[in-house]
């Protein structure tokens, strides 16, 4: 069953700050501090370890820690846990194997697009005092080299899982993906400067990717030839949930980015509209996630496993809500935003293919 992307998951939503720092949260909880009290030493840690995005000079730990970016990897496990779960559910199908030489790929992957747009932002100068750019500190060769390594490696992990399904479909849909994600930044396209990013990030991560690895558990036959998987319902609902979680994460990003990305002509939708609007717009993004998964389940596309799960998350979505709405105008503070919506983004994932797998099995189907 593909349960090992939800085991995973806390790896990618475990506490924000580098581990020295963590350490002081721990002891003030062990210390038996009241709740508020344990929440003014975690906004303490927040500041030390810059990640409210304030001046002053910060330690080469942290610059490493902040630039490596592990949370971001949730988009890689999410959309292929939840899309794996997705074959689990239809027909009970999950290779184990394939499954982590597509998670390996799948992070490579996402390594090639955040060390590729270190380099092109750095190229453009929307990242010249940006202190946790990998650029700014190894240097623009080395990143390209190691981006380009990593997509390469990725693709090989992409066609040996292709070479193992033996469905075109699924090849199709990743290498679509991947190329939203090359127009998204490289020249000459970078749409991201047109304000484009979050349209192509959905499509990416939700539709294309979930879908492309819902396909990847087909499987060849000796003796029947190769056995496709049909597109159901219920992996388009499922991708079209995570797309919207995964547009979020970016969509956060720019809050603390505006200055920057306005000095260089960068266009993002909060450049155009502000952080008000776009706390607003965040709101509205998360009353929909909700809308949606509702309406999917009243509609038997999901399975009720999903939406009790789901509904579970509301919690951390009423908290990215009420973060945004109250910080948005504080680059010393909103810079903590996308992390948040990344614990939604790997919550909600994991109970979407948490609920897949149980309704599988006869729970709450």
């Amino acid at each position: 069953m593909p349960l090992a992307g939800i085991a995973l998951a806390p790896l990618l939503i475990s506490p924000l700050t580098p581990p020295t720092l963590r350490s002081g949260v721990a002891t003030a909880a062990a210390a038996g501090l009241r709740p508020c009290a344990l929440r003014r030493v975690r906004c303490s840690a927040t500041k030390v370890s810059g990640g409210g995005g304030e001046d002053g000079e910060l330690s080469r730990a942290t610059l490493l820690w902040r630039a490596a970016k592990l949370p971001i990897y949730s988009v890689a496990l999410v959309p292929l846990t939840v899309g794996s779960a997705s074959a689990y559910h239809h027909a009970g199908l999950f290779f184990a194997k394939r499954y982590f030489v597509l998670l390996t790929a799948a992070i490579l992957v996402i390594t090639w697009l955040n060390l590729s747009n270190d380099v092109y932002d750095s190229d453009t100068g929307a990242d010249k005092n940006k202190k946790e750019s990998v650029v700014n500190i190894i240097g623009r060769a080395v990143t390209q080299n190691a981006a380009n390594v990593s997509l390469l490696l990725g693709f090989t992990g992409l066609f040996w899982a292709f070479a193992k399904a033996g469905d075109v479909r699924f090849i199709f849909l990743v290498i679509c993906a991947i190329f939203c994600g090359y127009v998204y930044q490289c020249p000459p396209f970078r749409l991201s400067y047109q304000g484009l990013g979050e349209p192509l990030c959905f499509a990416a991560f939700g539709p294309l990717a979930t879908t492309a690895f819902y396909f990847s558990n087909s499987n060849i036959n000796n003796s029947s030839g190769t056995v496709l998987l049909p597109l159901t319902k219920t992996v388009i609902a499922s991708s079209v949930l995570v797309g919207l979680t995964t547009t979020l994460i970016l969509f956060c990003s720019h809050f603390h980015q505006i200055d920057g990305d306005l000095a260089v002509g960068k266009m993002s939708p909060l450049v155009r509209i502000g952080t008000k609007t776009g706390a607003r717009i965040v709101s509205i993004g998360i009353i929909i996630l909700y809308i949606l998964l509702a309406a999917f389940g009243i509609c038997k596309t999901l399975p009720s496993a999903c939406i009790v799960l789901g509904a579970l998350t509301l919690p951390v979505g009423k908290l990215v809500v009420e973060y945004v709405l109250k910080n948005h105008g504080d680059n010393a503070k909103i810079f903590m935003a996308k992390y948040y919506c990344v614990r939604l983004h790997a919550l909600f994932g994991m109970a979407l293919a948490s609920g897949l797998v149980l309704a599988r099995n006869g729970i709450l189907v």
